[in-house]
C-alpha cells in the first residue's frame, strides 16, 4: 500500500515537500485500510446465529465509514488550500504579464517597424481602391438611372432613332447632347407626321375614286347580271324544248323496241314450244323402244331359263331298264 502511495504522488510531478507532506496526510490511511481488508475477509456470516461477528462487521463498518469521512475532509482541506495557492500564483503572474506585455509590444513595433509600416501603407491603398471602386459603383449607377430617365424620354420616337437604343448609353451623354438629339427625334417626328398627313389626304383621295368605281363596277354588273338572265331564261326555253324533244323522241324509239321485243319473243316461245312438243314426242318414242327392248330382252332371258331348266331336267334323269319288258325309259 506505501508503495502504491509514493508511486502515485511520484508520477503527478510534485516537488518532494509537497509530495512528502500529502504522504503523511493519507499514509496512515492506507495502513488502516489494509488492516481492514485482512479483518473483513475473516468475517463470514452464514447464519443469524452469528451475533458476535455481525457485531464486528458493524464495529468494523463504522470505523471505516469515520475514516472515509476523514480522508474526504483532508482531501477538501488539501484542494483548497491548492487552490488558495493557484489563485495567488495567477493574480502575481498577471500583475508581472501587465507590467511586461506592454513593453514587449513596443519594442516588437520596434522591431517591425519597416514591415508594419509597409502593411500600413498596402492597408491604405486598398482603403483607397475600394473607395475608388465604390465611387465607380456609385457613378455607374447614376449613369444607369439616368440613361433609364432618359430611355423613357426618347422611347415615344423609337421609331425615328437611327441607332440601337438596346446598345446606346444615353446616361453618359451630356444634357447638351442629348437636348440635341431629342430635338432631332422630334424634328424627325414632325416630318414623318406631315408625310403620313399628305399620305392620308392622298389615300383618302384614293378611297373617293375607288369607291366611284366601284359604283361604277357595281352598275356594270347590274346590267351584265340581267343580260345573263335574259340569256339564261331563253336558254332555258331552249333547252326545255330540246329536252321533250328528245324524251318524245326517246319514248317512241322505247314503245318500237318494246314491240318488236315482245313480237320476237312471241315467235321465240312458239318456236320453243314446237321443240319441246318434238322433243317429248321424240322422247315418248324413245321411252316406247326401250320397253319394247326391255320386254324382248325380258322374254329372251325367260326362254334362256326354260331351256336351261330342261336341260338339267334332261341332266337328271336316269336311264332305267324295265325288268319285264326290258324298254329303256329315264326316271
Amino acid at each position: 500500500m506505501d508503495n502504491q502511495l509514493q508511486t502515485i504522488v511520484q508520477s503527478s510531478g510534485l516537488d518532494k515537500i509537497k509530495a512528502d507532506f500529502i504522504l503523511q496526510q493519507f499514509q496512515d490511511y492506507f495502513k488502516i485500510a489494509g488492516e481492514w481488508e485482512l479483518k473483513a475477509k475473516s468475517i463470514v456470516v452464514t447464519d443469524e446465529s452469528q451475533t458476535t461477528d455481525m457485531e464486528m462487521a458493524r464495529v468494523g463498518r463504522l470505523f471505516l465509514k469515520e475514516k472515509r469521512v476523514a480522508i474526504e475532509k483532508a482531501r477538501k482541506s488539501l484542494k483548497e488550500q491548492a487552490l488558495r495557492e493557484g489563485k495567488a500564483i495567477d493574480g502575481i503572474a498577471n500583475v508581472l504579464k501587465a507590467l511586461i506585455v506592454p513593453i514587449e509590444e513596443y519594442l516588437d513595433k520596434q522591431e517591425h517597424f519597416a514591415e508594419n509600416k509597409a502593411k500600413e501603407e498596402a492597408e491604405r491603398k486598398r482603403i483607397e481602391e475600394e473607395q475608388k471602386a465604390e465611387e465607380e459603383r456609385i457613378r455607374q449607377e447614376k449613369i444607369i438611372m439616368l440613361h433609364n430617365e432618359r430611355k423613357q424620354i426618347v422611347l415615344p420616337y423609337l421609331s425615328w432613332w437611327d441607332g440601337n437604343l438596346a446598345s446606346a448609353n444615353l446616361g453618359e451623354l451630356s444634357e447638351e447632347d442629348f437636348k440635341n438629339i431629342v430635338s432631332g427625334l422630334k424634328l424627325n417626328k414632325e416630318e414623318y407626321d406631315k408625310k403620313q398627313e399628305e399620305i392620308r389626304f392622298e389615300n383618302e383621295k384614293l378611297k373617293i375614286e375607288k369607291e366611284k368605281a366601284e359604283l361604277e363596277r357595281k352598275k356594270l354588273e347590274e346590267e351584265n347580271r340581267k343580260e345573263r338572265e335574259k340569256l339564261e331564261t331563253e336558254k332555258k326555253v331552249i333547252e326545255d324544248k330540246a329536252r321533250k324533244d328528245k324524251e318524245e323522241a326517246e319514248r317512241f324509239a322505247r314503245e318500237e323496241k318494246e314491240k318488236q321485243e315482245a313480237e320476237k319473243r312471241a315467235i321465240e316461245e312458239k318456236a320453243r314450244q314446237e321443240i319441246e312438243k318434238q322433243a317429248a314426242a321424240i322422247e315418248i318414242e324413245k321411252s316406247k323402244a326401250r320397253l319394247a327392248i326391255i320386254e324382248a330382252d325380258a322374254r329372251e332371258q325367260k326362254l334362256r331359263e326354260e331351256a336351261e331348266k330342261a336341260k338339267q331336267e334332261l341332266a337328271n334323269q336316269k336311264e332305267m331298264k324295265c325288268p319285264y319288258c326290258q324298254k329303256t325309259f329315264f326316271a
